[in-house]
């Protein structure tokens, strides 16, 4: 009977403190964590067969490298994640609003077991101390935040480059817990925030950069045919076609017109037109290879293989001209010196073998610094027209 007077007297003055607000954070922590009521092992809800539902939002400070070759990205990242747990219901024992742990004494509290499903590396920031934040409110709801260092899949089409726009997603879902114990949920305000500024549009070296054009849940089946909840935003790219344009494209098309050159240079000029045709030749291979060593082999056609292929088509037609006109002056030349042995001979055909060799080379010439411009112009036009306006 004595035990019991002192017990029930004792839970009197420990209310009366509590409700005094004198009972120290401290003590509130080492009631709620090591209480034998509470399993840091197992979901808030697992008991009760309800799925707990974890909030996420995800904070991105940056976006660093989108890579072609490897076909990923990497970014800075903040995951947000809160949800309810009804063990941590500290309102009738304190009038204190939250707590705020330690990183030391977060692995005493359940976390959720959310991974980035396209994830190829990834680095949780230890600097100063580990970044990972957690706090309880009184009525049991949980922040918990970390932060970081993500390299994410894309599966990259390139059809278009660089005239291309891409669509990257984020994968995240829960690893061990079924969809019927955690099921993850986008916030409904703002499920993805990005902090770089406060316009819709941001500029990275290559890419403009657009918020999500979406963010939704989903779920996936494993090999065991067990159902977990996931979630996706999608991100899209649309690149920047400035460096392209003054690496690419336009030192391409310089070499092109000059290969054109050789149409003005005098036919017996041979040194001359084979030197410009041939390092014009050589000078595209060479771009063409550079640009090929900065992306990934596909089996399909991109539009900077067409754009440069047709390029080296010009330029080698262009030598193709000049080996036409060669010989056709090698032609007179030689019928020349056989008419030179018969003086007869030579009064009667001479003319006519000027008038049939070398007009034609200059009749050909004429019209390739005419057909050569015209061609050219009409691929550029057909050619910016179908892939601008994709």
């Amino acid at each position: 009977m004595n035990i019991l007077f002192t017990s029930l007297w004792t839970l009197l003055l420990l209310g009366r403190l509590v409700r005094s607000q004198q009972l120290q954070r401290r003590d509130i922590l080492n009631y709620l964590l090591n209480s034998s009521a509470y399993d840091a092992r197992i979901a808030p809800d697992y008991e009760k067969d309800v799925a707990t539902e974890v909030d996420v939002q995800l904070f991105v400070t940056s976006i660093d490298s989108i890579n072609a070759i490897s076909m990923d990205y990497s970014m800075n990242v903040f995951l947000r994640q809160t949800w309810r747990d009804s063990r941590l219901n500290f309102s009738h024992i304190s009038n204190i609003s939250v707590l705020e742990l330690d990183q030391r004494r977060i692995d005493d509290v359940w976390v959720p077991d959310t991974y980035f499903q396209n994830e190829k590396s990834a680095s949780f920031h230890t600097i100063t101390v580990p970044n990972e934040l957690l706090h309880i409110y009184n009525d049991g709801f949980v922040i918990y935040s970390i932060r970081l260092s993500l390299t994410l899949s894309c599966l990259m089409d390139l059809r278009f480059f660089p005239m291309d726009d891409q669509t990257c997603s984020i994968f995240m879902e829960s690893y061990g817990y079924s969809i019927e114990n955690v099921a993850l949920k986008w916030n409904p305000d703002d499920p993805v925030i990005f902090g770089l500024d406060d316009t819709d549009e941001q500029t990275l070296p290559q890419f403009y950069f657009y918020k999500p054009l979406e963010a939704k849940g989903c779920s996936t089946v494993n090999s065991f045919n067990t159902e977990f909840s996931c979630l996706e935003a999608k991100l899209f790219f649309q690149r920047n076609l400035g460096f392209y344009m003054s690496q690419v494209f336009i030192p391409s098309m310089m070499i092109v017109i000059l290969s054109w050159i050789s149409f003005w240079i005098h036919v017996d000029a041979v040194p001359a037109r084979v030197s410009l045709g041939v390092i014009c030749v050589l000078t595209m291979t060479t771009q063409s290879s550079g640009i090929r060593s900065s992306l990934p082999v596909v089996s399909y056609i991109k539009a900077i293989d067409i754009w440069m292929a047709v390029g080296l088509l010009f330029v080698f037609a262009a030598l193709l001209e000049y080996a036409y006109i060669n010989v056709q002056t090698r032609k007179h030349r030689k019928q020349t010196k056989d008419n030179e042995k018969d003086k007869k001979s030579m009064q009667i055909m001479e003319p006519q073998t000027k008038t049939d060799f070398m007009d034609r080379a200059r009749r050909v010439d004429r019209l390739s610094r005419v057909v050569f411009p015209i061609c050219y112009a009409v691929f550029n036009l057909v050619f910016w027209v179908v892939y601008l306006s994709k």
